[in-house]
């Protein structure tokens, strides 16, 4: 018997559930969900898994729905995700007049700024394909 606390706990997918359950079935298991109350043994239960099964398919739909939704209207707003910049505008243009000038090397602008190498590479590789 495999049991699970919620039904969405196995899968994410009523196609995924209906065939890990087949899968099961054919090793002469059954399936127990214990919020549900299903259990595949019965044929009641095997009706019961896969109308629930497409509800909470449908739900998570809906859930990803609005959340999209609620991206597009924060970027509209001006709002984006995301970690802020750790350098100005302006402390992105003296990194790169300070390397390109030769005056610094990537690695001193980037101890300068307190901000890792890499982040003075990518500043200056977004520049050169400018």
């Amino acid at each position: 018997m495999l049991v699970v606390c919620k039904l969405d706990r196995l899968s994410r997918s009523l196609k995924d559930l209906l065939m890990l359950l087949e899968k099961v079935q054919l090793l002469g298991a059954g399936f127990h969900s214990l919020s549900e109350a299903i259990d595949t043994t019965t044929s009641a239960g095997r009706m019961m898994m896969q109308i629930v099964g497409s509800f909470a398919e449908f739900e998570r739909a809906m859930l990803r729905e609005r959340t999209r939704s609620g991206l597009l209207a924060a970027r509209k707003e001006g709002r984006v995700g995301g970690r802020r910049p750790k350098l100005t505008p302006r402390q992105q243009q003296e990194i790169v007049l300070l390397v390109s000038s030769g005056q610094k090397t990537a690695a001193d602008a980037a101890r300068l700024f307190n901000v890792h190498p890499s982040t003075v590479a990518r500043l200056l590789a977004k520049n050169k394909a400018m």
